[in-house]
């Protein structure tokens, strides 16, 4: 597994590894290594997000009619909370992104949740794919880095006999 390949992206060439030096090596096993760091990353985020929207939609299935006039805790922020009245338990407001809401039926709400829901779990496979292809890279990287410093230390056995 000297060589490596990425022929479904087209940015991407065929490199053979063994060509490299040690530096060149290290320089690349490093970089992966960064990626790997920034997908890993990528992935806590998403994985909020997700959980997030899921709450969401969860939330809206305790909504029903017979709750109008309730007594509800509303968000200020993430750790403070006022009592208001639920008056409209037929729509919601929606956070749809950058401080914009949206007013939806409660139907609609959890038909924006369950897509939202639906495109992070998309974009988090597409992610854990490239972690694995660039994991193969990086292994690939340190075997061929491993096989050079062995031969390199065998180069070096006979001299000092």
């Amino acid at each position: 597994m000297s060589e490596i390949s990425m022929s479904e992206s087209p940015h991407l060439q065929q490199i053979d590894l063994t060509t490299l030096n040690l530096q060149q090596l290290t320089i690349l096993k490093q970089r992966l290594d960064q990626e790997l760091e920034v997908f890993q990353g990528s992935l806590q985020t998403l994985k909020v997000a997700q959980s997030k929207f899921q709450e969401s939609g969860s939330c809206l299935d305790k909504i029903n009619p017979a709750m109008n006039g309730n007594e509800i805790l509303v968000p200020l922020t993430g750790s403070m909370y006022v009592t208001g009245k639920l008056a409209d338990t037929n729509n919601v407001l929606v956070d749809i992104g950058t401080g914009y809401f949206a007013e939806k039926s409660v139907a609609e709400a959890k038909d924006y949740f369950d897509r939202r829901v639906a495109y992070v779990t998309e974009q988090m496979e597409k992610i854990q794919q490239l972690g694995l292809d660039k994991c193969k890279v990086r292994d690939a990287t340190a075997d061929v880095i491993e096989m050079k410093l062995q031969s390199q230390g065998q180069k070096e056995v006979p001299e000092h006999a």
